[in-house]
């Protein structure tokens, strides 16, 4: 399938809101065919150099009209998709496009699972000292707060490819008990040198009667 593209070096994941600030005049005239015809877009991400996997955007709402054309727009991110073959302009547009595949992604998983999920979230932000809101745990989903947790633009890429929530929860798992047990261990560091107070005055050691 060929759609309209707007590559950047973001990611949004299915279900997010994508807040958008647009300025230049092929987006301007990009926003305003979706607005026209209904149409969705994609959003490419741009990683080491290159494009291959992004997710479809579809257009909610234009918030703000500035008097120079610019505009502040709201999306909500839909399915995933694998760059086939990318234009710089689509047909007689100013825009880019491409052609596309788009990926079946399921959100299978047992309330145990995620729930085991949640509590390490929790307890994460428990050592960080952040508030937490407690989740509802039958709209939870690996996607929920995958960009609150820590994890590197190239982690949350790779959890943009997989298709199947369960490897997606295995993968959030694996992340969250790495970064629990360092900042539990930097915790416990910062907490023995309080407790040892700060600069002391140390005799020097006298080696006069230290036989060699």
């Amino acid at each position: 399938m060929k759609i309209p593209l707007f590559p950047l070096q973001s990611i949004f994941f299915p279900g997010e809101t994508v807040p958008l600030h647009i300025f230049e005049p092929r987006y301007k005239q990009l926003i305003q065919d979706c607005r026209d015809e209904a149409m969705t877009f994609g959003i490419p991400v741009y990683i080491d150099g290159k494009m291959e996997y992004g997710t479809e955007v579809q257009l909610v709402e234009v918030v703000t009209t500035y008097d120079s054309g610019e505009m502040d727009v709201v999306g909500v991110a839909r399915q995933v998709f694998k760059v086939l073959t990318f234009d710089n302009q689509m047909d007689d547009k100013l825009y880019a496009g491409g052609l596309v595949k788009f990926y079946e992604y399921d959100y299978e998983a047992e309330a145990d699972e995620k729930l085991k999920i949640i509590q390490k979230i929790q307890e994460l932000y428990g050592i960080m000292d952040v508030p937490f809101s407690q989740i509802n745990v039958a709209a939870f989903n690996s996607f929920t707060l995958a960009h609150k947790i820590g994890l590197s633009f190239e982690q949350e890429y790779q959890l943009l490819q997989m298709p199947k929530e369960k490897d997606r929860l295995s993968f959030l798992n694996a992340h969250l008990m790495a970064t629990i047990t360092v900042l539990t261990e930097v915790e416990r560091t910062r907490k023995t040198i309080e407790l040892n107070g700060h600069f002391k005055n140390f005799d020097p050691l006298d080696f006069k009667d230290i036989e060699v």
